[in-house]
């Protein structure tokens, strides 16, 4: 990594304002405080070492997950100022307490940097109940500790003479902010991986203090790697195709490839920081790309001139990019301090541009696998077109009975108007589909019942999915469409639940629903549109003929060693045990019953989750369910789907 002849030391640290409200609302700051808020203040403290390493001062990274709960990131970097600052603080004492501090706002520090905002070390410090700083610089090594809240409780002293260089930092998050504050290790390492993927040659080592478990990662050409990681399962129709450029001072680096797989995978850098929600580099490599395959495709004569020009969705199928831009601090802007979308326009046309200028080189070089991406986006706009048909076809079925009914198979229909009040239940069998039909408020909810386990939308292709009776009937019901041509706005409901059996069958079936879901609808999940439904696992009937429902083992547990009364314990085997009344009381009436929203909490993880849950290695199925879920209660896995129980 080249160096940056800048100057970084206690003049270049900039103080805008305090720290005090961080606390009162740290969802403000790193978007929740569940789990994914709590893993966000290892992004912030591994972001600013990460921010060494792109300006060409860090080469090793180090992240411990201690045994007492805390995490420990260690970079090899020059680092952070010690000397003091205008405040009449030391400088390291302004970067870790006050909010948008640091040597990233003006010409000193760096020069491109994930951690534009200042805050993101301050931020740690005020949720943590401890935080120490350790600093090697200057030949010197320095100490700095803070606790309950970024309280200082000693200030920056020398303890000792090195000839290293560097920052460690150790915090504990505070328990008064984070109902849970166990880190896991698969979602760090996910998360540190791919920053090893960003920057070639920066070795990063994960450490869990508690196992002994260590895991390193380096990677001599990144993007390269890191593309074939994610598409190592799937059959190549083209190579990987890596663009470079400068265009308006932003530095674009992408790689992509094609493969027979019909799902797409994009994602997005910006100065290091994943943009989950994407922003102007996504847009402008995908208006660059299919302007210029729509260019070749009609040069070339694979597209007549009287044909329509392939669009992005017919494009984006198989396909998997990653977009990365570095771009000046000047010109940076981000929607949020979680940073999950970039909004610095001047990226679109950088990326747009590069893009256009080399893949239309590439597509003339690479004549053989340019026609295979234009004869898979055929078949890919065919099939959607096949699909748009069977929608709107439903569409005007509607006040004709009897074609109506032969589209939608069983679904009894919710009689109510009003699309976004109005419930979807999928229901695991006819038996009780049957109490639920029967159960049901029907001004507002719709049951239909499944036969058996839907197909695995993980191994078939879309073609396949629009034979399936089962999927094309939920395809139909929902209204909305499929895959790229889905729309939420279109969907008949505004709640989709699923209502399985709850035991490994009924397990399995929910995870197929929700592939499908993932794969070909993933905008009725993040619109908070998909839910669990969650029988009771026992009815209790006293001896005075009362009677309670019980949702899980832990609280029959509870009942039994507290309960003085006499009671009999009925399991339920399957939702086809209950009546409608039960069903309904339990399971259906928005007052008492009790659902799972299903959320993305993380795009990549869950798909890689996906492709091993729903793949055909068993191997790696074995070794991910290991690593990744605990057969307790507590569902400690948040990588798929974080759930959330609501009333």
């Amino acid at each position: 990594m080249a160096k940056i002849t800048t100057t970084y030391d206690e003049k270049s640290i900039q103080v805008l304002e305090g720290l005090e409200a961080v606390r009162k609302r740290p969802g403000m700051y790193i978007g929740s405080t569940d789990v994914r808020g709590l893993h966000h203040l290892v992004w912030e403290i591994v972001d600013n070492s990460i921010d060494e390493a792109l300006a060409g001062h860090a080469s090793e990274i180090d992240v411990v997950l201690e045994k007492n709960g805390s995490v420990t990131v260690t970079d090899n970097g020059r680092g952070v100022p010690t000397g003091m600052h205008a405040t009449g603080k030391s400088a390291a004492e302004v970067i870790f307490s006050i909010l948008h501090a640091g040597g990233k706002f003006g010409d000193g520090g760096y020069k491109t940097a994930g951690g534009l905002h200042g805050v993101g070390s301050s931020v740690v410090n005020a949720l943590s109940s401890k935080f120490k700083v350790t600093i090697y610089r200057d030949k010197k090594i320095h100490e700095l500790e803070f606790e309950n809240g970024g309280k200082l409780k000693t200030p920056l002293i020398e303890i000792g003479n090195t000839y290293k260089t560097g920052t460690v930092v150790n915090f504990l998050p505070d328990p008064k902010i984070f109902p849970v504050t166990k880190f896991n290790f698969s979602t760090i390492s996910e998360r540190l991986k791919e920053s090893a993927f960003l920057n070639s040659n920066l070795k990063i080592t994960l450490t869990d203090a508690q196992t002994e478990k260590k895991i390193e990662y380096i990677f001599e050409n990144g993007l390269h790697e890191f593309i074939k990681d994610l598409t190592e399962e799937f059959t190549p129709i083209t190579d990987t195709i890596k663009i470079e450029g400068t265009n308006s001072k932003i530095e674009v680096e992408i790689a992509l490839k094609y493969t027979e797989d019909y799902n797409e995978t994009i994602l997005g850098f910006a100065n290091n920081v994943k943009t989950s929600e994407g922003g102007a580099h996504i847009t402008g490599f995908k208006s660059g790309l299919v302007r210029a395959i729509n260019d070749y495709a009609k040069a070339s004569k694979i597209l007549k001139d009287k044909d329509p020009r392939l669009d992005s969705n017919d494009l984006r199928e198989g396909l998997t990019a990653i977009v990365t831009v570095k771009i000046p601090e000047n010109l940076i802007q981000y929607e949020g301090q979680t940073k999950s979308k970039l909004g610095t326009i001047e990226a679109k046309g950088a990326t747009e541009s590069t893009t256009f200028n080399y893949m239309n080189f590439w597509l003339q070089e690479n004549k053989i696998q340019a026609t295979k991406i234009i004869e898979k986006a055929l078949i890919t706009r065919k099939a959607r077109d096949e699909a748009r048909k069977a929608r709107q076809a439903v569409r005007d079925a509607k006040g004709k009975n009897t074609s109506r009914n032969k589209m939608l198979g069983k679904l009894t229909p919710a009689q109510g108007r009003k699309r976004e009040m109005n419930e979807l239940y999928l229901v695991e069998g006819n038996s009780a589909g049957g109490s639920a039909k029967s159960g049901r408020d029907r001004s507002f909810q719709a049951i239909l019942p499944l036969r058996g386990k839907v197909i695995n939308s993980e191994k078939a292709k879309l073609v396949d999915l629009m034979k399936n009776e089962e999927i094309n009937t939920i395809i139909n019901a929902i209204g909305a469409g499929i895959g790229s041509d889905f729309d939420v706005k279109d969907a008949n409901y505004g709640k989709v639940i699923i209502m399985t059996d709850a035991d490994t069958d009924g397990a399995h079936i929910q995870t197929l629903l929700l592939t499908f879901f993932f794969r070909y609808m993933k905008e009725l999940i993040l619109a908070k549109h998909v839910f669990l439904a969650l029988p009771p696992l026992y009815k209790l009937t006293y001896t005075d003929k009362k009677f309670q429902y019980v949702w899980d083992e832990i609280e029959l547990a509870n009942i039994m060693k507290e309960s003085k009364k006499k009671f009999d314990i009925q399991r339920y085997k399957g939702l086809g045990e209950m009546n409608a009344d039960q069903l309904w009381e339990t399971t259906m009436d928005p007052a008492r019953r009790k659902l799972i929203l299903v959320t993305i909490e993380d795009a990549l993880a869950a798909e890689n989750a996906f492709k091993i849950l729903m793949g055909d290695d068993a191997e790696k199925r074995k070794d991910w369910i290991d690593v990744n879920v605990q057969f307790t209660l507590e569902d400690e896995q948040k990588g798929l789907f974080a759930e959330q129980e609501i009333e």
